[in-house]
């Protein structure tokens, strides 16, 4: 099989939500340097997954190729709107064989349960931005670790992943990214 390679996408508060106690994206975490960031990044993926939450949330205008995680799969089945995958009836390698026989970059914008999923699965690169001087009050965190006062950057850190240099996507934010990239892509 050729290489696929798995890149997460999160912005996030200082206190590593990615949203509200509703499960709603806040306006503090809207920023417009962020979504072209992230739209250029999907351009560059082959398929996206996502929570069945983040689907029915999130038209497709584009019409990206779409594998949406959700219990209601069998397995792994095309649908209309894209590959049903239960991670519980299907391991991520037979799935994603059948998905992208040809390899690629797979875009994971989350919700929680599937960054989760992912930092078992191992992620080549995890582009996190943050929302920096913003507050989410009993908000939905981006790893289920960080609701025992872990941050992020540590959690990415214990899946063998090493930062790059911080960027500024937005000085009026401030917005800034930072990739964490695997330590051990040459394995």
């Amino acid at each position: 099989m050729s290489k696929v390679e798995i890149h997460g996408y999160a912005i996030v508060s200082d206190n590593d939500c990615i949203a509200d106690a509703s499960g709603q994206t806040p306006d503090v975490l809207r920023n417009d340097s962020d979504w072209a960031y992230f739209q250029a990044e999907l351009n560059k993926s082959a398929v996206t997954v996502l929570g069945r939450l983040g689907h029915e949330a999130n038209s497709n205008p584009k019409g990206r190729l779409r594998m949406i995680l959700s219990s209601s799969s069998t397995g792994l089945e095309r649908r209309a709107d894209g590959w049903w995958w239960n991670p519980e009836r299907q391991p991520w390698i037979e799935a994603i064989r059948t998905v992208l026989p040809d390899g690629g970059r797979v875009a994971v914008p989350g919700g929680r349960q599937v960054f989760d999923l992912f930092l078992g699965i191992g992620y080549d690169a995890f582009h996190l931005t943050r929302a920096e001087e913003t507050y989410i009050p009993h908000g939905v965190p981006v790893f289920s670790d960080c609701e025992d006062d872990k941050r992020a950057e540590t959690i990415l850190s214990e899946h063998a992943l090493r930062p790059e240099p911080r960027q500024i996507l937005d000085p009026k934010g401030p917005v800034s990214l930072t990739i964490w990239r695997n330590g051990h892509q040459d394995s």
